[in-house]
């Protein structure tokens, strides 16, 4: 299974997110979408689980919780919009991360390409995959495709929107 991550986009679509989600068996959207259109879109390419991020109006909170937990081919995942980073959680994700112990957390804001195993969780996948969207102070546009087999996240490989 291969799981496309995308977040921050911010209302805009970007044109080759079709192209590099085709193979994808499900989209997640970690916050931020902006407008429900942007939502619709991905659903043309994968099926899409997403959260509300702190830019989204009710349109998108009506389609995505603040929140997902969900199982995919046996791999635990939670979801949400700010989740911080390794070592900098805010309030409520470090002990939310002991309660669930996902095997991937995934999380979005800071719009800041982020990747790593977090020991003191069990080697829990941490996965922040930058913003796709052209709003904000990256300089790069980026997504991630998640290689999944046999609930275990085997490999990440981060893709470059503008080439």
């Amino acid at each position: 299974m291969t799981l496309g991550i995308l977040s921050d986009t911010h209302n805009y679509f970007h044109p080759q997110l079709p192209e590099v989600l085709a193979e994808v068996d499900l989209i997640l959207h970690a916050g931020d979408v902006g407008t429900p259109e942007v939502l619709d879109e991905l659903e043309k390419v994968a099926p899409v689980r997403a959260v509300y991020g702190n830019i989204d109006g009710q349109a998108i909170k009506h389609r995505a919780p603040e929140y997902q937990r969900f199982r995919t081919e046996g791999l635990r995942v939670l979801m949400t919009h700010i989740g911080g980073r390794p070592g900098r959680w805010p309030k409520g994700i470090g002990p939310l991360l002991q309660r669930e112990r996902p095997d991937v957390f995934i999380c979005g804001h800071s719009h800041i390409l982020r990747i790593e195993r977090v020991k003191a969780l069990g080697g829990m996948l941490y996965l922040n995959p930058g913003a796709a969207g052209q709003q904000g102070f990256h300089q790069v546009k980026t997504c991630v495709r998640l290689q999944v087999e046999g609930g275990v996240a085997k490999q990440a490989e981060v893709v470059h929107l503008d080439g």
